[in-house]
């Protein structure tokens, strides 16, 4: 099985989306279609022996067109919509002034004349709008096909009625014609520019990798695109530059700023061994890196095309509004037909007869339905990775908002699941940076892994003689002919130590012990665990004033889980458990009528991950598309987590205003225009019907884009 994403032209409602969508999911060796309206894209499951010309021709059947793969990397072309709108619209403002004063048939003439130009700009309407006529697959753009149409015609038979003599008592909608192209086209360009600013996001993401990188040939230096590197390919990165492509370090080290992917504002320094991505800043350090993923594998892209599917998935809710849409404009050509015939029978003339007709199909266009679920979902998903949060699925965004209980693993998750310096004690005259500095050059040669807790404080290199590793103890070497050593308790042989209290505390809080030994005197303890996140406290309280409960699960022991509950607040623990226990813990809570998320490293905790109805993962590194998780935060934090919570329960309720003004449009536009309540003074003519039809959908795009706030 293969998967793509294609862009598709010329869907303009649900019924268009909904009919694609239909279409290819029938045809033979595609297994599985979402379309996107907002976007204007399909994500294709297809089976193996499918290509892409297959592909392209059964978009092209379904009565639109295939407008190519999609590139994150492609440019937006200049619209000079706008610029047409506004003379047209000057236009049209003259000729309803001068009609309102004159109506002679030099006067009929002009505004026949004048629709022709209106008609030809568009006529893009009028084509789609037969074309899904004809393949019975009827639309936004065959209801107001038919209503220019019939309203174009009558006006144009009697034109030549009034040139033979007869009286047509100015019955001549050339007027109507022209208003519905140009608030249709108005909308549509507003319409545009909305939905570009909601992929802001994706855009900035293809930003930060630049065009070209120094690739190593022997001796030589040579500057090559993006599209030249190879993987296993040798590359340069000095300081200033940004990393070319994902890749391992193999000489040098630097700091790097990661923040447009980690949120992380400091520099983190990366050395040989260390994976580096692209778009990656480096400051200080010149570093020659081996090509590990390029194009479509590296982690940029990854990420976009993690939220380009998601932004393509469909949530339960959505269903409600396709269902209708299918069904809507059908309905519509039968209440606009049934209307006409109406008037007719009760003896109106024609002339009001079709002047309803054409007010029903004009107003009645499900632009605002089809819109009221997608861009929401589309803003959301930005707004999402705009905080360090890649959602896999938009479904996941209705499900999060009724969840009622988190679940968190220990290590790695609410800790950082490597060991660092929590506490240090200072017996010495040195700084407290060049203490840790010095700490750091004599553990750079030891593969012990406490020794890579000091690899962010190393500054300045220091000439280390007589290195030593001490098993079971330590090490021991000489720095400016003093003599060092490192190490635990045992260190301490012959050695006086009146800081017991000291070293007492730091067991106490779960810390491992670093003695340093200088010249046979402690100059210094320092306390080794992994610590709690900064972010985290906060995090669960957070949480918990949401309403929701939360667990910690750790196959730790039961002191220790115990002494990090307490220091984050959290009530619910259960120590000792394995991988398997953790996903049966989660079974029971769903049985009972739980809705659960689960938040891990995405390593250990895959089974439970998979089993919580929404997981989320942790993950800093460059293996974002193998995760189980449902959502990714690419950061080192938690607090994206809130955010998440928050963005799920504005995201659904946004969709419900959506959906409610969609509906609530047409169920009060619709028996205005068939006359209903005319007895009353209210009525609506097929120009205001256009105005109508362009502020609903304007209303939908413009609360959904609040989302991004």
């Amino acid at each position: 099985m293969a998967k793509i994403i294609l862009k598709i032209e010329g869907m303009t409602c649900s019924a268009c989306s909904n009919h694609v969508e239909k279409y290819l999911s029938k045809q033979k060796g595609i297994i599985d279609v979402s379309v996107n309206l907002v976007l204007g894209q399909a994500l294709i499951y297809y089976e193996d022996n499918i290509t892409l010309k297959d592909l392209e021709k059964y978009i092209n059947d379904s009565g639109y067109k295939y407008a190519g793969i999609y590139d994150e990397l492609e440019e937006t072309k200049k619209d000079n919509s706008l610029i047409y709108l506004i003379i047209l619209g000057i236009i049209l403002a003259i000729f309803m002034f001068l009609n309102m004063h004159f109506m002679t048939f030099t006067m009929a003439m002009v505004s026949f004349l004048l629709s022709l130009i209106y008609l030809f700009y568009g006529c893009d309407i009028l084509i789609k709008g037969f074309k899904n006529l004809f393949l019975k697959a009827p639309n936004m753009d065959s209801l107001v096909t038919l209503g220019v149409t019939v309203s174009f015609i009558y006006s144009l038979v009697n034109l030549i009625l009034l040139k033979l003599g007869h009286d047509i008592n100015h019955n001549l909608y050339f007027e109507s014609v022209c208003m519905i192209i140009y608030f249709l086209k108005l909308g549509r360009y507003i319409d545009k520019n909305s939905k570009e600013k909601t992929k802001e996001a994706l855009k900035e993401l293809v930003q930060v990798t630049p065009s070209s990188a120094i690739l190593k040939k022997g001796h030589e230096e040579i500057e090559v695109t993006i599209d030249e590197v190879q993987v296993n390919d040798i590359l340069i990165v000095k300081p200033g530059m940004k990393v070319a492509v994902d890749g391992q370090i193999i000489e040098g080290s630097a700091h790097f700023d990661e923040s447009f992917i980690t949120g992380e504002a400091r520099p983190v320094k990366k050395s040989v061994n260390d994976n580096i991505m692209a778009g990656s800043i480096n400051y200080d350090g010149i570093v020659l890196y081996k090509a590990l993923k390029i194009g479509v594998k590296s982690t940029i892209s990854e990420m976009i095309h993690l939220v380009l599917e998601a932004s393509n998935s469909k949530p339960p809710i959505s269903r409600l509004a396709d269902k209708v849409s299918s069904y809507f404009v059908p309905s519509i050509l039968i209440i606009a037909l049934l209307t006409f015939i109406t008037y007719l029978i009760k003896g109106f003339s024609f002339n009001i007869a079709l002047i309803h007709l054409v007010t029903v199909l004009v107003v009645a266009c499900p632009c605002a339905l089809g819109l009221a679920t997608p861009l929401a979902i589309v803003v959301a998903l930005g707004t999402a990775a705009k905080h360090r949060l890649l959602i896999k699925s938009s479904e996941t965004l209705e499900i999060a908002a009724h969840l009622d209980t988190i679940i968190f693993d220990k290590t790695g998750t609410l800790t950082y699941g490597k060991l660092r310096v929590s506490k240090i004690y200072n017996y010495s005259s040195y700084k407290q940076d060049d203490l840790l500095n010095l700490v750091a050059n004599l553990e750079s040669n030891s593969t012990h892994p406490i020794a890579k807790a000091f690899s962010t404080y190393k500054h300045e290199d220091l000439k280390i003689k007589d290195y030593q590793e001490l098993a079971g103890i330590g090490l021991s070497a000489k720095i400016n002919g003093k003599q060092y050593y490192l190490g635990n308790a045992k260190i301490l042989k012959n050695i006086a130590n009146p800081y017991k209290t000291d070293a007492d505390n730091l067991t106490l809080n779960g810390n491992s012990i670093i003695y340093v030994v200088e010249n046979q005197k402690i100059i210094g303890l320092i306390g080794i665990k992994d610590i709690i996140r900064k972010d985290a406290k906060k995090t669960i309280k957070d949480i918990k004033n949401a309403g929701l409960q939360v667990f910690m699960l750790t196959g730790d022991n039961e002191n220790t889980a115990q002494r990090i509950s307490e220091e984050l607040d959290i009530d619910n623990v259960l120590a000792n458990v394995m991988p398997k226990d953790k996903t049966e813990f989660i079974k029971d809570l769903q049985k009972k009528g739980h809705t659960v998320a689960m938040v891990g490293d995405g390593i250990n905790d895959a089974p439970a991950l998979t089993t919580a109805d929404i997981g989320m993962s942790l993950q800093g590194s460059t293996d974002i598309a193998t995760n189980t998780a449902n959502v990714i935060i690419t950061g080192d934090k938690l607090t994206p987590i809130v955010t998440f919570l928050n963005l799920s329960h504005k995201t659904l309720r946004n969709i419900k205003q959506n959906l409610f003004w969609a509906f609530f449009y047409n169920i009060l536009m619709i028996p205005l225009a068939m006359g209903l309540f005319k007895n009353w003074g209210l009525e609506i003519s097929p120009m205001f019907a256009s105005m109508a039809m362009m502020l609903s959908s304007l209303c939908v795009v413009f609360n959904a884009l609040r989302l991004k706030k």
